[in-house]
């Protein structure tokens, strides 16, 4: 059914251009003859121009008449795109969706994530921007993401959390690495190995110079990073420990090239893992399926690498 949003006099001069007179658009659209001139008239009135040279053998198209079919005809596009559009928020089955997620989990939860969705909505197209967390939050709540999975998600009135985990701090190693034998260890244990550390553009790395920051200060490690792909390849290396989450190392951990030790000691912190929209917008509902698909996705990362055994320590449930 047809919006009917394109101006009667643009439908009425459409018509007379394609049935090439008044009497066989009025037959064409159901309106009468007199209606259908009148309008056209009145154009040409207040145009000061003619929209049709009106000749023996029917009405053809002046150059200005032609500028306002083209006129109608981009109105008609817009038309159907708008109720496209709105067929499409309200279906499950279509759409487009920008999210935005952590370098660290596009060898893991992420590509899971879209091979599920590829077979489930195959008609859905995912954008994938990787950036920071704090990135990621100011993406969303300007609008220019859907929806965020990322670490450490600051609250806020605007957003709206669909899903969230505790991940508890792990020092990650190789099982070739002389702390491989351990069943835990202390930040001390830590500060003695050779440590790969998040920049500070990272929230994890903000989180230990908070609450830790003696860990670092006279032994400042020998190598910083932003990338979390290259501090997992260096531990996998077995000459360096890092401290991150199981989700950061989430496939080296099922694959059992990495450990997970459990981080003790007092005022060890957890980090978080959450799946959030913005609250402001109104989301189409195929977002809403996206976003729970995701959650449950990251949801059973956690739960496979903690019944790997890796970490051994299990006292976070993934919710």
């Amino acid at each position: 059914m047809q919006l009917h949003l394109v101006p009667r006099s643009l439908r009425y001069i459409e018509a007379v251009a394609e049935q090439g007179s008044i009497q066989a658009a009025a037959r064409a659209i159901g309106i009468s003859a007199s209606a259908i001139d009148r309008q056209v008239k009145l154009v040409e009135d207040r145009l000061g121009a003619r929209l049709f040279d009106r000749q023996s053998n029917g009405m053809q198209l002046s150059p200005a008449g032609e500028m306002f079919v083209l006129l109608a005809r981009r109105w008609r596009a817009d038309e159907t795109r708008i109720q496209s559009d709105v067929k499409r928020m309200q279906g499950v089955d279509f759409g487009h969706i920008r999210l935005a997620t952590m370098d660290s989990l596009v060898n893991g939860v992420i590509p899971r994530f879209l091979a599920a969705i590829a077979q489930k909505y195959p008609r859905v197209r995912v954008d994938v921007e990787v950036t920071t967390p704090d990135d990621a939050a100011v993406l969303l709540e300007d609008g220019q993401c859907d929806l965020v999975l990322c670490f450490n998600l600051r609250r806020h009135r605007d957003l709206h959390v669909i899903w969230t985990a505790d991940l508890p701090l792990y020092c990650v190693v190789a099982p070739t690495h002389v702390l491989a034998r351990e069943r835990t260890v202390s930040l001390a244990d830590v500060r003695k190995q050779a440590c790969v550390v998040q920049s500070r553009a990272l929230s994890i790395r903000r989180m230990l110079d908070e609450r830790h920051s003696w860990t670092f200060e006279d032994v400042p490690p020998p190598i910083v990073t932003n990338s979390l792909q290259l501090l997992k390849q260096l531990v996998t290396a077995g000459c360096h420990v890092a401290l991150t989450s199981e989700m950061d190392a989430a496939p080296e951990l099922m694959q059992g090239s990495l450990l997970a030790l459990p981080v003790t000691g007092t005022n060890i912190v957890a980090q978080s893992i959450s799946v959030a929209v913005n609250a402001r917008r109104t989301l189409p509902r195929i977002t809403n399926e996206v976003a729970n698909c995701l959650a449950e996705e990251a949801a059973r990362t956690i739960t496979a690498v903690r019944e790997a055994g890796n970490p051994a320590d299990t006292r976070s449930d993934p919710g």
